[in-house]
């Protein structure tokens, strides 16, 4: 018997459309019969006929696979499965008019946690020219001007990621550039962290990859503790 404070342990039913659930047996399809980029599926009027569904109705769900970059139709063959494009569609709603403070700062928060991450590619890949080119960046430190401090940022950091060699991790990071953009310029003023990018360069100098997670730690705090008191203004 249960009380009225109890609680049964039931989650509410999420209503589905046809289209959403067209589209759902649609993906069961793909796994339950392992296809690979470039197979070929049913043509249209197959699979409405086998769902007992309308073709517009399937359209729908279609183009929600299309827009994901899960199928495609080529000439004289059809629809195939296709290599999506992962990144795709975050890219897409990735932009600073769209996102509130809390938001901001959870992507700011895992732009530390990848930056962190990446220390291990980097000290694995780094070599004698990557160092020449972030001493370059170096020299244009000191900045005050908004728009020179941003894109020195902006170079230093998008330099950090392209050592890493990492293809998935560079376009992430060229994905959240206007977030991080947008951050810098609403930033009430000049921010200057305790390690800066120089000090940061010197810690991969000496080869001390546990020193250059904390320094890199400090480095973005500021911006952290920046977007914290932003959230809480706006709250």
């Amino acid at each position: 018997m249960t009380t009225p404070d109890s609680k049964p342990g039931f989650q509410p039913i999420k209503a589905l459309s046809l289209t959403d659930l067209v589209e759902l047996k649609l993906r069961d399809y793909l796994q339950e019969k392992q296809l690979v980029v470039g197979d070929g599926l049913p043509s249209e009027m197959e699979i409405a006929q086998a769902l007992g569904v309308s073709r517009n109705i399937l359209r729908e769900a279609l183009s929600r696979l299309r827009m994901l970059g899960i199928i495609t139709t080529k000439k004289k063959i059809g629809m195939v499965l296709a290599h999506p494009d992962v990144l795709g569609s975050l890219e897409k709603v990735l932009q600073p008019q769209l996102v509130d403070a809390t938001t901001l700062q959870d992507i700011f928060e895992l732009r530390l946690v990848l930056e962190l991450g990446m220390a291990d590619l980097l000290f694995m890949r780094i070599n004698e020219r990557h160092l020449n080119e972030l001493e370059k960046i170096v020299k244009n430190d000191g900045q005050k001007i908004t728009s020179f401090r941003i894109k020195n940022e902006i170079a230093f950091h998008g330099k950090l990621y392209e050592i890493t060699g990492n293809q998935t991790l560079m376009r992430f990071q060229s994905m959240l550039m206007p977030l991080f953009d947008y951050v810098l310029k609403i930033e009430k003023r000049v921010v200057t962290p305790k390690v800066s990018h120089a000090d940061l360069v010197e810690l991969i100098k000496k080869g001390d990859k546990d020193a250059f997670k904390k320094g890199m730690e400090e480095h973005l705090r500021p911006h952290l503790d920046a977007l914290s008191t932003l959230k809480q203004t706006n709250s």
